[in-house]
């Protein structure tokens, strides 16, 4: 028996546990290149003791590497709970089942385009996540209020 029939939960759910679980893995993969950036700005054991405060030694894009790692985690504080609310309510809607899978691809896709400075593609990316993100609040919120 399968851990979605333990909770009462069908196939129907998998969308969005998968959504979920990639993009927790967004958020883990976004340390790659901020730690590359700490290791050319001459990270030594001793910054452990204030990992935050090397960052005015890190080289612009290590800085925006930075800041996409900390929107990682703003991005998967919104997003988790709304895939969650989807799995719960049985949400089947295709519309939400898309923009379940869309998410994690848009935050990996954020990522270099937020180190490498390309402004359009980021904000592109960030604005359509958070629509995917209340795209899923509003249909567990149907779902939720329709049983």
């Amino acid at each position: 028996m399968s851990s979605f029939a333990t909770l009462g939960l069908t196939a129907i759910g998998t969308p969005f546990a998968a959504s979920l679980v990639l993009a927790a893995l967004v958020v883990v993969l976004s340390v790659v290149p901020l730690g590359a950036a700490r290791s050319q700005s001459n990270f030594t054991m001793a910054d452990l003791q204030a990992p935050r405060a090397m960052f005015e030694r890190l080289p612009a894009w290590g800085k925006r590497a930075s800041w996409a790692h900390q929107n990682s985690f703003e991005a998967f504080s919104l997003h988790a709970p709304a895939c969650l609310l989807c799995l719960l309510a049985g949400v089947d809607a295709p519309l939400a089942v898309l923009v379940a899978w869309l998410h994690p691809l848009l935050r990996l896709i954020y990522i270099p385009a937020f180190v490498a400075n390309v402004p359009p593609l980021r904000a592109l990316c960030w604005a359509t996540g958070l629509v995917c993100s209340a795209v899923l609040y509003l249909e567990g919120l149907r779902a939720v209020l329709a049983s």
